[in-house]
Formats: structure tokens, sequence, C-alpha cells
């Protein structure tokens, strides 16, 4: 069966479902579980990772260091820097920070994890500078709206934004008003983080919906495998969900091999219907 992939930059070609690494680095005691559930998920071809200097203040980017040993070349690797860090000297410290944590000489896309304190022309030439350096391969964005993203493209160098990270899932839809389809027309890749939702009443009302246990009895799956089947069937999106456990990141690399049908997208898309109106980017 073919399984569903996503190119980056015209060049990276990673499966359509990550491993996130949220919430991951913070407690010692879970550190040899996070570090073998990323590798199981390497060696199920789940082989983009994504992290941030954010995540466990670099005890995220210290798992996923732990895990790609020995086997750096068989990852893309994607890491996000602070907005305050977004720009000259700060920004190369805090790459250079990061490629310490991880163990590496490069980080193969590196995000702006949200605008901020620079303006996006010094992030941009931030990125142009560590990419002359060696230290990135590509870079992008994350949670900025589609306003933002036009501000970005009348900016020098600005079209070589390889990628938007936002949240997205079946129940916060509001990136296809106007994000995602420029999106697409940009063949630009969306990242979706949270694509099962967080964690609460939201996620379980989506994990418990009469429609989603439906199809996933149909298809003899878990609901969260028809999540992520439904967030991966738009055309250039990427899930990047939690790797927490060899089980999960199990669970997600067979979502791969899911393919709803249109009556099931259909039916979904009635459960929980886009907004047909502009509405704020959702973020978490």
């Amino acid at each position: 069966m073919n399984k569903k992939t996503v190119t980056f930059a015209d060049q990276i070609v990673v499966p359509a479902i990550g491993q996130g690494t949220w919430y991951m680095g913070e407690k010692a005691s879970q550190r040899s579980e996070e570090v073998n559930a990323l590798r199981a998920g390497i060696d199920l071809g789940l082989t983009l990772i994504d992290t941030a200097e954010m995540y466990g203040d670099g005890g995220a980017e210290e798992v996923v260091g732990a895990a790609i040993k020995g086997q750096r070349d068989k990852v893309c690797l994607v890491s996000k820097v602070y907005p305050w860090n977004a720009g000259g000297k700060k920004g190369i410290a805090a790459c250079e920070a990061s490629l310490r944590r991880l163990g590496t000489d490069r980080i193969d896309l590196y995000l702006l994890h949200w605008r901020g304190n620079y303006g996006l022309d010094e992030t941009v030439e931030l990125m142009e500078t560590l990419q002359q350096q060696g230290k990135i391969g590509h870079w992008g964005v994350s949670n900025l709206d589609y306003e933002d993203m036009q501000a970005l493209w009348q900016l020098q160098g600005g079209r070589a934004c390889a990628t938007n990270q936002v949240l997205y899932h079946l129940a916060s839809r509001g990136i296809e008003y106007d994000l995602l389809p420029w999106c697409q027309q940009q063949k630009m890749p969306v990242m979706a983080y949270c694509p099962l939702a967080q964690a609460g009443r939201l996620r379980s009302g989506l994990l418990n919906h009469p429609a989603v246990n439906e199809i996933a009895h149909i298809h003899h799956a878990s609901p969260a495998q028809i999540l992520l089947a439904w967030v991966i069937q738009h055309q250039g999106v990427i899930a990047i969900p939690k790797a927490s456990s060899v089980k999960h990141v199990e669970e997600n690399a067979r979502a791969l091999e899911i393919t709803l049908n249109a009556g099931e997208v259909s039916q979904l898309n009635a459960a929980f219907p886009a907004p047909g109106r502009k509405v704020p980017l959702d973020v978490v």
C-alpha cells in the first residue's frame, strides 16, 4: 500500500504523519520511555521529528538527540526558536544551543515558533544567515495566520518559507477558510499540531463522537487513527501527534494506511463543519 507523503521545499519527502515532542523532556523518570517511543517511530518510518527550544526548556531536544544518535541521517529534524530569540546574534546563539542539545550539526527545518519580538524581516535575515553557515537546511514559521503570511510574502527572501505549523484538527477548522487554501496554492506544506486536539473535554468529545466511532469500527481502527486519517487526507498537510509511548507511535503509524472514502469524509465534515467565515487562528 502506498503511504501518503508530504514534500517540503521540493526535496524533503516524509510520511504525512510525524512525531511531536511537546511535553517531553520534563521528567527524568520518563526519558527512556520517550526515547524508545521516538526510536520506534523512526523504525516504523515516521521520520519527521518536531521539537522546539521551548519544550521542556530544552529537555525535549535532548530527548530527541538521544533518540536519533547513530541514525541522524534517517530523520528530518524540525525545531523552533522563541520569538525573542528570532533575530541577530540571539538567534544564532539559540540555534547553536539547540544543535548542542540535539547532538547534531544541522537542523533540517527551523521554525519561528510564533510572531513576536523581532520583525519578520529580521527573522528572514537570521534564517538566511543560519543557512549560509550550514546550521539549518530550510526554514519556516509556526502560528502565523493568513495576513501574517501575506506580510512575509512581501519581504525579500520571505518566499523561501518552507512550511507553516498551526493547530488543526477536525474540531478546529478555521484555517480552511483562507490560510490552508493559500498554502496549498503556494505548494507550502502545513504542519498540523495537536491533530487529536489538546487533552480535556474537546479531545474526549472528538474521540467519543458517534460519527468518528462508527467510521473507526468500519476500518477496524481506533478513533484517534480516524482523526489522523482525516487530517492527512487534505493535500499538503502533515500531522504531528505526540509520540508519547511505543504503543501510541505504532497506532499513529498505522493511521497512514487508512484511506477515508468520500462518504466518510462527508460524514465527519457534517459532524464538525468548517466555519463559513474568517475566525482567529487557534493556538495553544
